[in-house]
């Protein structure tokens, strides 16, 4: 398995809503603690190795790029 880089969410508005509705209401340790529990939960559906770490390699360069913070390094 590769890690797909390419646009694959069917409704990525409904999605983001989905998103920001999760945090609705939730301290910042709360909201850190939700992303923390769906990252492992989504991680633990792909459960491919190598994919998580590439996928983390990327969200990290995604996250230290000073040009811009608009999404993951890779699906500019």
């Amino acid at each position: 398995m590769t890690l797909n880089l390419k646009p694959n969410l069917a409704r990525p508005d409904d999605f983001y809503e989905a998103l920001i509705d999760m945090h609705r209401d939730l301290t910042d340790a709360q909201s850190q603690s939700a992303n923390a529990q769906l990252i492992v939960l989504l991680a633990n559906h792909v459960g491919d190795h190598p994919v998580l770490v590439e996928a983390m390699r990327l969200a990290r360069e995604g996250a230290l790029d000073t040009r811009t913070h608009a999404g993951p390094a890779g699906t500019r």
